[in-house]
């Protein structure tokens, strides 16, 4: 059986992986590479710091808002963890309209 800790560590893992996966998606695929800029820095350490903080903030959280339910600390967390994927789907179309990416291609074999 997995502990709390690991279930927890394991959905922040993937949150984080299925938000790069999202934010990745809405980039034209090309020949040249991948690169993160600097807006796309700070978005992704506002999402761990977000995720970090939930970390702890959540379990009290959870049984204040999810009265007469069974509380455990990997369920709020859980909870915190897909609010933040569906939070940053809106803060990077934000970014967007603003003309600030979160990657760039740049062309490979250009000579740079």
């Amino acid at each position: 059986m997995v502990s709390p800790l690991g279930i927890s560590a394991i959905t922040f893992l993937f949150i984080l992986g299925m938000v790069f996966l999202r934010t990745r998606m809405q980039y034209p695929k090309g020949t040249g590479t991948l690169a993160l800029t600097r807006a796309g820095a700070g978005y992704f350490a506002a999402l761990v710091l977000f995720l970090v903080g939930g970390y702890f903030a959540a379990p009290a959280l959870a049984r204040s808002f999810l009265a007469g339910v069974p509380q455990t600390a990997a369920l709020g967390r859980t909870i915190w963890f897909l609010a933040g994927y569906y939070l940053f789907i809106p803060v990077h179309g934000m970014l967007r309209a603003r003309g600030l990416g979160v990657f760039r291609t740049s062309a490979a074999g250009a000579g740079l």
